[in-house]
């Protein structure tokens, strides 16, 4: 099973730019989510995992909300990326070695996990690290 190109492109705006798909799909009407949120992960949360499955833990750590339009996310064939480069708190103390990237529904707690990715090369956080996912962080459809 696959989807045809132009669907995938419409699905891709339609979760992260609240771009409506005619006569298909339209963001919700009466209370639509209007930010997105980053986390980062120890290991692939999995596909049924939630947002916290793997989370990293480094003090101050925070997921990092992004926008539901074009200026969070840019949608181009087939492919999502952030708009400007994610960058999350700076680590105040504790580490960890994120290895995966996540988006989902909730700033915090477990949240609905809507897509995940790897990261590479990983980023070590701790202590006086910003860890940054640049706008080359893809999700692809396909």
């Amino acid at each position: 099973m696959s989807k045809g190109n132009t669907f995938e492109n419409d699905l891709l705006k339609l979760i992260f730019t609240a771009t409506a798909i005619a006569n298909l799909a339209d963001n919700a009407a009466s209370s639509p989510n209007t930010n997105l949120y980053v986390s980062l992960h120890t290991s692939d949360p999995g596909e049924a995992g939630d947002q916290t499955t793997n989370e990293i833990a480094y003090t101050s750590y925070a997921r990092v909300a992004v926008a539901r339009t074009s200026g969070g996310f840019t949608v181009s064939a087939n492919s999502v990326s952030p708009a400007s480069n994610v960058s999350f708190p700076a680590g105040t103390g504790g580490s960890g070695t994120a290895t995966h990237f996540a988006i989902g529904t909730a700033s915090s707690g477990a949240g609905k996990l809507l897509y995940s990715g790897t990261i590479s090369p990983n980023i070590v956080c701790g202590n006086g690290i910003t860890p940054v996912l640049t706008t080359s962080t893809a999700i692809t459809e396909d």
